[in-house]
């Protein structure tokens, strides 16, 4: 997209690099118009840095709700950050919280009842790795992002 280019929607998006797949632009710019200038971060950073802060400490939680094997919390948990990581556009981090929330409700992805509780806690299993990873990502590509402006 060239610059000051607006997307379908209507959002100018042609300044920003390429944040990869795993961000969706038209979101994340949306936040990035709350800023007084291109040049002033400040109010994006701070939310962004905020999400940090806020997942890293939902990721140490969930651990501890996977160890005491409670699903409920783990729900919650996937729930919390799938609406937080949505906020932000970071649709990776997204998708998998929301496969969490669903195995901590006793669900398969397309919602049918799951009563295995051993299969459910291997499914967050694997997929908390996933959105470690996935947020990993993101994170790293965020900070160059705000470094770089």
């Amino acid at each position: 997209m060239a610059a000051n280019e607006q997307n379908d929607d209507g959002h100018d998006t042609g300044n920003l690099p390429d944040l990869g797949d795993a961000i969706d632009i038209v979101t994340f710019s949306q936040i990035l118009e709350m800023d007084d200038s291109e040049d002033d971060r400040e109010f994006s950073k701070s939310i962004v840095f905020g999400f940090f802060e806020q997942a890293e400490e939902t990721f140490e939680k969930m651990d501890t709700a996977l160890e005491a094997r409670d699903l409920g919390e783990l729900y919650r948990l996937g729930h919390f950050l799938k609406g937080s990581s949505a906020t932000l556009g970071l649709t990776k981090v997204k998708d998998s919280c929301e496969k969490i929330q669903r195995y901590g409700k006793k669900e398969n992805l397309d919602g049918t009842p799951e009563t295995d509780v051993a299969l459910c806690l291997s499914r967050v299993t694997e997929t908390l790795k996933t959105v470690k990873a996935e947020y990993a990502d993101v994170e790293k590509t965020l900070k160059n992002f705000f470094n770089s402006t």
